[in-house]
């Protein structure tokens, strides 16, 4: 599992792109509507694809994550509401781990208006957690660029950074374990709000998070260091 210093790296890389973006080949954003398979109803797992840069790379439960507010706590776990209002289910293990900041914690941690960040395996909306980050850094400029979900509402076919100019509709291979743990809180920390509910390695070392939950972006692209390098729908 990546330390801290992985996310304030994460958060220097996130602002080279949004200030300073020319070294990575940023492309101008092109700005419009395009139905989003997310707009038919409740995100599901393969949700959330549209606008032609999707990957159904997912055939079950997948490591992925998210980030928000706690909205409450029970026996088993907690719900939280990401910055977008999607609501999400995490369930606990035995084999949780907690950290508060950049220290280890446990359960107590969690609690009821607190900002975390969720790593583990996730179903749709519900997230079986591996680890729990209690009090996360505060995310990246790219944050405001997220668009909410909406019943019935178009995405946007937007697209900033670099997207892989050789990427298509498919291909990859699941990540999995730290890779997919570092990928996932990349991808959140520059632009929170939906569920992260795979990661795909491409063929030439970047990596490709799936978001559902969020009209955009649903795809976020990092290269092999796991810096943000682009996002589109």
């Amino acid at each position: 599992m990546s330390s801290r210093k992985l996310t304030r790296s994460i958060v220097v890389g996130v602002a080279a792109i949004a200030i300073g973006a020319g070294s990575y080949g940023v492309v101008s954003a092109t700005t419009g509507s395009s139905p989003s398979t997310a707009s038919s109803g409740s995100p599901t797992a393969n949700s959330g694809s549209g606008g032609g840069l999707g990957s159904n790379a997912r055939t079950g439960p997948e490591p992925g994550g998210s980030a928000g507010t706690v909205s409450g706590t029970s026996a088993s776990g907690f719900t939280l509401t990401t910055a977008a209002g999607q609501k999400v289910t995490i369930t606990d293990t035995s084999s949780t781990t907690y950290e508060n900041g950049t220290s280890p914690a446990s359960a107590s941690a969690v609690t009821t208006g607190q900002r975390v960040l969720v790593l583990g395996t996730d179903d749709s909306t519900t997230i079986t957690a591996t680890q729990v980050i209690v009090n996360p850094p505060a995310s990246a400029s790219t944050a405001s660029q997220v668009i909410a979900f909406q019943k019935g509402t178009s995405g946007s076919t937007k697209t900033v950074g670099q997207i892989p100019a050789d990427y298509t509709q498919g291909q990859g291979t699941i990540a999995t374990g730290t890779v997919a743990d570092k990928a996932t809180e990349a991808s959140l920390t520059a632009y929170p709000g939906g569920v992260v509910d795979r990661v795909v390695e491409l063929s030439n070392g970047d990596y490709e998070v799936h978001n559902i939950g969020v009209n955009w972006p649903h795809h976020v692209f990092l290269n092999h260091d796991f810096k943000v390098i682009g996002a589109g729908d």
